[in-house]
C-alpha cells in the first residue's frame, strides 16, 4: 500500500475546519479506494502561533515540510494582525521558496448550484485559470521611506523575468492543450503597462508557435472582466499575471455560485519541491467556530491535490461525491443559501464516497 506524507498546515479561522473535514474524506476515500494511504502530520502555524512567538511559523518551517509529498493548507489571516504580516510570514514564506509557481483554479457550475449570471448552466462556464504565482506585483520589491511625512513615498514594484513569464505562459499552454476545447485567453494590460505587459504579449506569441493545436487569444484585464460575465461561453484556459488572477479567480468563483466551493494548487511543476493545496475562501473570521464552513472548497482542493499525487481514478471518485452532494439543495451552506452544517456535508461526502461503484 502506498503511503502519501501530508504537511496539513490549518491556519487561521474556518482552515481548522474545512482541513479537518478534508482529512476525514481523504481518509475515507483511501479506505475505498485501496492501494494507498495518508499520514497526515499537523503543523499548527498561523496567527496564533504569531501572537505566542512573533513569527506565523518557525525559523525552520520549511525543513520541517520540504521532503512531504504534498501541503494541504487551510487559510491565513485575521483581524488582530495585520495582512501583510500573516501573508508574507505564512502563505508567501512556504509558495515562494518552494517555486511553486503556477497557481491553478479551476471554476465550474456544479450540479445544483445556481450562477448569479443570468441563463448561464454547467457547460457554459467551465475554466481553468492559471495564476502566475512567484513574481509580478507580490515580487515583495519595494519600500517606504519619510514615513508620516508629508513627502513620504511608497512603492510596490512589479517585477517581471523573461525566465519567469516564460514558464507559466508554455504551463498555460500544456494545460490548454490537455483540455477539450484547446483553448487559452493570455490576460494582460498592455496598454498601460508598456514594458513588462508588453514583454508578456511577446513571450506568448513565441510560445505559442510551439503548440499550433492550441487556440489563444489575449485580452486586457479590464475588457476581461466584462468577457467573463457577459461571454463566459467563449472562454476555457485563462493565464494572467500573480495580481490579475488573484483578482480573476475570485470573480469566477462568485460567478460559480460561491468562494467557498473554489479550489487552488500551487504547483511546483519540476516536483523538486512540495505543492501545496488550498481552497481560496480564507479565514472567514465571521464565521469561524459556527460549523457552518463550507468544505466543498477544500474538497475539490483535495481532488487536486489526488491528481498531481498519480491518484486520478480516487480523485474522480471524490469529485462524482462531491457533485451528488452539492447536487442536493438541502445539503447546502449558508454561502449557497442554504442551513446545512460543515459536518452535515462532509458526512454526505463520505457516505457518497462509501457507496460510489465508479
Amino acid at each position: 500500500m502506498k503511503p502519501y506524507r501530508i504537511a496539513a498546515i490549518p491556519g487561521d479561522g474556518i482552515g481548522q475546519e474545512v482541513i479537518a473535514a478534508g482529512i476525514a474524506v481523504l481518509d475515507a476515500l483511501a479506505e475505498r479506494a485501496g492501494g494507498f494511504r495518508f499520514a497526515f502530520d499537523r503543523f499548527d502555524w498561523g496567527s496564533d502561533y504569531y501572537k505566542a512567538h512573533g513569527v506565523m511559523m518557525p525559523a525552520d518551517g520549511l525543513a520541517q515540510i520540504k521532503d512531504h509529498d504534498a501541503i494541504f493548507f487551510g487559510a491565513v489571516g485575521a483581524p488582530d494582525v495585520p495582512d501583510h504580516i500573516t501573508l508574507w510570514g505564512l502563505r508567501l514564506a512556504i509558495c515562494q521558496p518552494f517555486d511553486q509557481y503556477a497557481n491553478v483554479r479551476p471554476t465550474r457550475i456544479l450540479p445544483g448550484i445556481t450562477s448569479p449570471l443570468r441563463h448561464v448552466t454547467g457547460p457554459e462556464l467551465d475554466w481553468v485559470i492559471v495564476r502566475e504565482n512567484s513574481e509580478g506585483e507580490y515580487a515583495g520589491v519595494g519600500g517606504r521611506v519619510h514615513q508620516g511625512h508629508d513627502n513620504e513615498v511608497a512603492t510596490d514594484v512589479s517585477m517581471m523575468t523573461r525566465s519567469g513569464v516564460t514558464r507559466i505562459i508554455r504551463y498555460a499552454f500544456e494545460l490548454a492543450r490537455s483540455r477539450p476545447r484547446k483553448r487559452l485567453t493570455v490576460v494582460t494590460k498592455s496598454n498601460a503597462q508598456r514594458h513588462a505587459m508588453v514583454m508578456w504579449d511577446e513571450i506568448a506569441a513565441e510560445v505559442a508557435r510551439d503548440f499550433p493545436d492550441v487556440t489563444w487569444d489575449k485580452m486586457l484585464v479590464d475588457a476581461m472582466t466584462m468577457r467573463m460575465t457577459m461571454k463566459p461561453q467563449s472562454l476555457d484556459t485563462i493565464v494572467a499575471t500573480n495580481l490579475h488572477a488573484d483578482i480573476l479567480s475570485d470573480l469566477a468563483a462568485a460567478l460559480a455560485g460561491s468562494l467557498g466551493i473554489a479550489p487552488t494548487a500551487n504547483i511546483n511543476p519540476e516536483r523538486r519541491f512540495p505543492s501545496m493545496f488550498e481552497p481560496i475562501h480564507g479565514s472567514a473570521f465571521d464565521i469561524a467556530g459556527k460549523g457552518i464552513a463550507n468544505p466543498v472548497g477544500t474538497f475539490w482542493t483535495a481532488c487536486q491535490m489526488l491528481e498531481h499525487l498519480g491518484e486520478k481514478p480516487a480523485a474522480d471518485r471524490l469529485m462524482r461525491a462531491v457533485e451528488r452532494v452539492t447536487a442536493d439543495p438541502a445539503l447546502h451552506t449558508p454561502d449557497l443559501g442554504g442551513t446545512a452544517t460543515t459536518q452535515a456535508v462532509t458526512d454526505a461526502v463520505i457516505a457518497a464516497i462509501r457507496g460510489d461503484n465508479g
